[in-house]
């Protein structure tokens, strides 16, 4: 309001033939107060590009930064014009961040910090916008969706799903909840694409966590980091989570950083008998597709991630369309939408989905490493912490 008025004063004034000079700290500053104010915590490289489309395609403003390494904090922070006292690492830098003034965080940190940073900033009473997975482990990823669950109708909390952003995604999910496809009775969902690239070589632990994608505690294994994006398709289409699961998978191809292992096979188990076949591997070569597909009695919904979404029925269907720019679109929809939603003070929140995914991505890996059948209920129980054994200096390198 400031920044509008401050125009309406400057009109009256020139049409009344005054001399008005405004200074250009002064117009920066003024527009700077317009703009949501975003602190990003995590200045990897999607950390950064995150931050650029929030500046991009909102009325944002990314001011303070933060990530455990200082020369990302000093990448990010000459790439935004940030002033060193809000530039912050280690690993407690992001508290620092949250003093500060900013309206909004983005979370685009390694999955095993969510939970500490996501649960501070709502505490902060900052909204926040989260990457996904938002945890590796039970503890997390309840915490994170009991602080959002308390946090409803006051703030914003938007875990980044692309899919859930896609209009061909949303209209293939409402014409199987219209019942178009009939009753549901089994799926596919798989996730084979080629491997990522270590951005250290292995063998300190600042190695460790600058290639935290390959590290089971740091990033909750690929089934949880990676595999939870055809998990939560189901999930949706659904409308509920697996309440078991059994499992197999190992380590064969991509053995050279990191514990994670590269391929997954589960089964997941349904309330209403619903069987969902998962499977995953992150080294192929010559061939890459992300799928969830819905088997029904009088049809079937088949999603691509960066391909066709369809429906193809007995009685019609939906021609859905391309996805290939997903990736982008989707993230940008979502930012939209999360800075729509503090301008106008109808808040979303879409924690609760965001913790299911989670979790039945953990319950999946869980079934795997045990090779034995596990209950929603017992994993829940179990409430198992990840320890993350990570010995860096707290003030950050």
């Amino acid at each position: 309001m400031k920044s509008h008025l401050g125009r309406r004063e400057f009109l009256k004034a020139a049409a009344a033939g005054a001399a008005v000079t405004i200074l250009p700290s002064a117009a920066r500053s003024a527009e700077a107060n317009s703009k949501i104010e975003i602190g990003l915590i995590g200045c990897g490289g999607r950390g950064k590009w995150i931050g650029e489309l929030f500046e991009k395609n909102a009325n944002a403003k990314v001011v303070a930064v933060h990530d455990y390494f200082k020369d990302r904090t000093n990448e990010a922070g000459d790439k935004f014009r940030i002033e060193p006292a809000r530039r912050h690492s280690g690993l407690t830098g992001y508290r620092q961040l949250l003093e500060g003034k900013v309206d909004a965080v983005a979370i685009i940190s390694p999955p095993c910090f969510h939970p500490d940073q996501a649960v501070a900033a709502m505490n902060a009473g900052k909204h926040v916008y989260l990457a996904k997975p938002i945890a590796v482990d039970v503890p997390g990823a309840v915490a994170i969706a009991d602080a959002a669950d308390k946090a409803k109708d006051k703030l914003s909390v938007l875990v980044d799903f692309q899919t859930r952003a896609n209009e061909f995604y949303q209209g293939a999910v409402q014409r199987v909840y219209d019942g178009l496809i009939g009753d549901l009775v089994c799926g596919q969902a798989y996730y084979h694409d080629g491997r990522l690239n270590p951005q250290a070589t292995p063998g300190t632990e600042e190695a460790r966590l600058r290639n935290w994608v390959f590290d089971k505690a740091l990033s909750g294994d690929i089934i949880v980091e990676q595999n939870i994006h055809v998990l939560d398709v189901a999930n949706w289409f659904l409308r509920s989570h697996p309440v078991k699961a059994v499992g197999t998978g190992g380590r064969k191809a991509r053995v050279d950083v990191g514990d994670c292992w590269d391929h997954f096979a589960v089964i997941f188990t349904y309330a209403n008998g619903f069987i969902l076949d998962f499977s995953s591997g992150q080294f192929t070569s010559g061939y890459s597709d992300l799928c969830c597909r819905i088997y029904g009695g009088k049809g079937t919904a088949d999603t691509h991630y960066g391909g066709n979404v369809v429906i193809r029925a007995k009685t019609g269907g939906y021609r859905g369309g391309a996805t290939n720019s997903i990736y982008l679109d989707g993230a940008v929809t979502n930012i939209k939408n999360f800075c729509k939603s503090i301008e106008t003070k109808t808040y979303i929140n879409n924690a609760r989905e965001g913790a299911n995914s989670t979790l039945t991505s953990i319950l999946g890996r869980i079934a795997a490493y045990e090779a034995r059948p596990v209950t929603w209920d017992e994993m829940i129980a179990a409430n198992a912490r990840m320890d993350l054994k990570l010995n860096v200096p707290a003030e950050g390198v």
